[in-house]
């Protein structure tokens, strides 16, 4: 903040390079609740796991962000962002590449109470805020009005987490690295087993021993997590049913909602 108290610009401790593990920067005025870092993900890149100080509303204008705690691991497209609280260790990255524009507010200015990681979703006027925040001569009035209405704006979504467990045994691992691969293949337990060398009835048993999954529900992750980098991409409805092994759309849309629990249309209107 300026010596008159005109101005709260925030910190300069984060940059366009890269997310510092564990020095985010917190608000050090008084009248400065949020703080805005844009960091640009390149093809595959990954910050390692880290926490931070103050709590993290996770968000990339362009792209599908991936978000990993012990919790899930959460794809997001431009309409939702994950709120991360203080301490919670996690890592950031993306497939495609993606555009973060963070938000890290100071807890002791926190109105909201959340502790778990929470899906929250960013309409437009979410969107113009957070990147008006990030002027850093915005005056301290503006920017106090401003982070009132974020903070207004913060509804939480209901979406699960595409988190997929791989299996150890090196026989389910190899069906799990095919499917990966080619997420379309329905062919059965039963094949699988004549491909690999185990019985149909040992695979199902790893599965659900190694993953917390039946082998069905395991599937279905799979495909739900390479459709939507095929979503995100911009692909339609119909030829990602088809892409990841759905006769229909009507049974993908249906698969979606069971394993996301919204439509592909709401996560990506």
């Amino acid at each position: 903040m300026s010596p008159d108290g005109q101005n709260a610009s925030p910190p300069s401790s984060v940059h366009s390079t890269g997310e510092p593990a564990g020095a985010v920067p917190v608000a050090t005025s008084p009248a400065t609740a949020i703080v805005i870092g844009s960091f640009a993900l390149t093809v595959g890149r990954w910050f390692p796991a880290h926490e931070h100080p103050a709590h993290q509303l996770a968000w990339s204008r362009t792209g599908l962000l991936s978000v990993r705690t012990t919790a899930g691991t959460w794809l997001l497209p431009p309409t939702l962002a994950l709120w991360i609280p203080t301490g919670v260790r996690h890592a950031t990255g993306t497939s495609g590449g993606a555009v973060m524009r963070s938000a890290y507010v100071t807890p002791a200015r926190c109105p909201v109470t959340w502790t778990e990681p929470t899906v929250v979703s960013v309409p437009p006027l979410l969107r113009e805020l957070i990147d008006h925040l990030a002027v850093r001569e915005l005056p301290r009035s503006a920017r106090a009005r401003a982070e009132r209405v974020v903070f207004d704006l913060l509804q939480p979504v209901s979406v699960h987490t595409v988190s997929v467990t791989e299996p150890s045994d090196p026989r389910a691992r190899e069906v799990a690295e095919a499917l990966t691969a080619h997420p379309a293949d329905n062919r059965p337990l039963t094949a699988w087993g004549g491909a690999v060398g185990a019985s149909s009835r040992t695979l199902a048993r790893l599965f659900t021993a190694e993953t917390g999954l039946s082998f069905g529900r395991w599937r279905e992750r799979v495909r739900m997590r390479a459709a939507m980098l095929l979503l995100a991409d911009g692909m339609t409805v119909e030829a990602v049913a088809r892409r990841v092994g759905y006769a229909s759309a009507s049974s993908f849309v249906a698969a979606f909602h069971r394993t996301v629990g919204v439509t592909p249309r709401r996560y990506f209107p």
